[in-house]
């Protein structure tokens, strides 16, 4: 679909410099971007490519102004780029109904408007609220819950009686539920602990490809409201993950593990069990977390450390050959002083 640069800066609020007549019919990065493109300057490092880009048209930030193309001024780039998103390129909406080659037990509870597609497993006693999308292969266990409009892609599997709420998102392969990492060891072997907790997710979650949630060993692990979990993440039993916080990919949660709210953890960090991160920490790429985050500290390295103090050694590091020679040098000169001041001494 094509629009006027002027009626998209309406729908955002935002403030056309320019030529508000300009067609509009696809949006493109910066370097890519041609006739009828919109970009879009959210990160400062990308201003000086305003003067080159091959776009009709930028969204841009209100500290520009002037440019030889037209502009729409808006508060936050980056926001009003996932608006422009959604309204240049709307989701197809599935049709509801229920394929004959799904699987769904005599007394599963199926809601009105559910999409499901082939090779879909619903258990008994299962339970899929109003709006809900099952993609091919999907496997929603005996007892379990998926809420209202929630949209489960292909080969995600909800094992028995977890829950997933309403606008849940979960992308391919992920699943929820799987047994937590128990085992007792007496006497050198290893004794399986049943895991009979479950996993419940909240409303307005996004968890992506391939990720893992086990379920409690007792009770729940817990992802709360707005949650958004990245790729290849894995979650141990009984963790509970604050509302809005954000994991990012290849990251590992152990168990029992309590993060806040609006929590940030950079990808392949990796937590131990039983500690908390409280609300607003950040936690750096490949960060080992083994002790528990104040609130809105920022920590880095493998084992944590303040992120300042961190920058200050990893500032070192490249000088470390270059200072043992020094040491060296200093430590020879030293045994030499000594020497003649014992030989005075006799």
């Amino acid at each position: 679909m094509a629009m006027k640069l002027a009626d998209i800066a309406s729908l955002l609020g935002g403030t056309v410099i320019g030529d508000g007549g300009v067609e509009i019919s696809a949006v493109a990065g910066i370097d890519e971007a041609t006739d009828g493109d919109l970009t879009f300057v959210a990160n400062p490092r990308y201003r000086a490519k305003i003067a080159e880009t091959g776009a009709s048209a930028i969204l841009v930030p209100p500290d520009i102004t002037a440019a030889s193309k037209p502009l729409v001024v808006v508060s936050d780039p980056y926001v009003s780029l996932a608006k422009v998103l959604a309204i240049l390129y709307p989701e197809e909406k599935p049709v509801p109904g229920v394929s004959e080659k799904a699987f769904i037990a005599r007394d599963a509870v199926i809601a009105d408007n559910v999409t499901i597609y082939p090779g879909v497993f619903v258990g008994s006693r299962a339970r899929l609220e109003k709006g809900a999308v099952l993609h091919p292969g999907v496997f929603v266990g005996p007892g379990a819950m998926i809420g209202e409009d929630s949209v489960l892609h292909a080969n995600v599997v909800v094992y028995r009686r977890c829950v997933v709420g309403r606008r849940v998102v979960l992308h391919a392969g992920v699943v929820i539920g799987g047994d937590g990492f128990g085992f007792a060891n007496p006497g050198g072997s290893n004794v399986k602990v049943p895991q009979v907790g479950i996993v419940q997710i909240d409303d307005d979650c996004e968890i992506g490809a391939n990720t893992t949630i086990d379920r409690g060993t007792l009770g729940k692990t817990w992802i709360k409201r707005g949650v958004k979990i990245d790729n290849l993440v894995q979650i141990g039993h009984n963790v509970v993950v604050g509302e809005n916080s954000i994991i990012v990919a290849q990251v590992g949660v152990s168990g029992s593990t309590k993060i806040g709210d609006a929590v940030l953890v950079g990808g392949q960090a990796g937590l131990v069990g039983h500690i908390t991160v409280e609300n607003g920490a950040m936690i750096a790429a490949k960060t080992g977390v083994h002790k528990n985050v104040p609130a809105g500290a920022i920590v880095s390295g493998s084992p944590q450390m303040p992120h300042g103090e961190w920058l200050r050694v990893q500032s070192t590091l490249p000088r470390l050959p270059e200072m043992r020679k020094e040491l060296a040098r200093l430590v020879e000169r030293i045994e030499g002083l000594e020497k003649k001041i014992r030989n005075n001494e006799e």
